[in-house]
């Protein structure tokens, strides 16, 4: 039988209210990761497991310190005689860690993350057949050499292109540009539909590089009217990289680009993506005289993360183009 670590950090999937029928006012951290995996007798069907409580709070805490805390265990972990882990989390930010380890664990094994819309205690919670299902991925042959996944509402996810769609519903976490790789059906077989393609875990050039700090990268929404004076605040605070939300297929407005373009003159890499949650964004001739990259179908948030890691080896735009080809 297969081994799986769970490594439980929080979130609403460990939330409690006195009231079953408030989903909204709970408070994270009320139960931990062992109460969860106990509630469950039903998973020794499928793996052993055991449980790791890394910490206990809500997402919206989580930063890049978390984020090399956690690589780092789940680096060890896998090294160990373990065949896949689990990781429970906040939704809110459950994608960027998701992507974050995508990209830097050096690893083929299986490697879960999982979280809940509704907390542990509310009437109707997702939580328990979620983490059913990410340990039964967890515990499946065939995700070995997936990267990172994401396991929610019986739905299997990449982490590369998974995204929160939704405040509360369960069908939250959706990937408009690739749709799910899998499902975990009603007879509890995993059943995998197609691989990622792109490079991530192991083949990743960042698989076994170290981390003591990562570079200051931030994200600036373009909208109707937009002045360009959050692109010049960034600057003066010292950003190494600046992510546009931009409109449409990747535009921003006048002023924008004059900011954009002084960013650029101070040395900032500047990365255009979307606000618009599906689509790709790619070179035009309109922007070709200014140097920044083009995010390809990643996210805001996603492209925040990618830039992160490639400023952590280069400045030069062309490469750090490249980069965003290829992850």
């Amino acid at each position: 039988m297969k081994r799986i670590k769970v490594i439980a950090t929080g979130g609403t999937i460990s939330a409690h209210h006195d009231d079953r029928l408030d989903v909204r006012n709970y408070v994270s951290g009320h139960y931990r990761g062992e109460d969860i995996v106990a509630s469950l007798p039903e998973l020794q069907r499928f793996a052993k497991v055991d449980v790791e409580q890394l910490s206990n709070f809500s997402s919206t805490v989580i930063d890049d310190r978390h984020w090399v805390l956690l690589r780092e265990r789940v680096t060890a972990i896998l090294e160990e005689a373990y065949d896949g882990v689990v990781i429970t989390h906040g939704t809110n930010t459950l994608e960027e860690t998701a992507y974050f380890l995508h990209m830097t664990v050096p690893s083929e094994k299986p490697i879960v993350v999982t979280g809940a819309q509704r907390p542990f205690s509310g009437l109707s919670t997702d939580a328990s057949m979620n983490v059913l299902n990410a340990i039964q991925v967890a515990a499946s042959s065939e995700a070995n050499g997936f990267g990172v996944l994401v396991v929610l509402n019986n739905e299997v996810w990449s982490a590369r292109d998974v995204s929160k769609t939704n405040t509360y519903r369960l069908q939250t976490f959706q990937s408009m540009n690739a749709g799910p790789l899998g499902t975990v059906d009603p007879d509890y077989r995993v059943r995998l539909l197609h691989r990622p393609v792109r490079k991530h875990t192991a083949q990743s050039m960042w698989a076994n590089e170290s981390f003591d700090a990562l570079p200051r990268v931030d994200i600036v929404y373009s909208y109707a009217g937009a002045d360009g004076i959050m692109i010049d605040a960034l600057v003066a605070a010292g950003a190494e990289g600046i992510v546009i939300a931009g409109t449409g297929a990747g535009r921003c407005s006048p002023l924008e680009e004059e900011a954009i373009e002084r960013a650029v003159e101070a040395g900032v890499v500047v990365a255009m993506s979307s606000r618009v949650g599906s689509g790709v964004v790619i070179p035009i001739d309109a922007y070709a005289h200014i140097p920044f990259v083009t995010t390809d179908t990643l996210s805001p948030q996603k492209a925040r993360i990618l830039l992160k890691l490639a400023l952590h080896q280069t400045k030069d735009v062309a490469t750090i183009q490249t980069y965003f080809e290829q992850y």
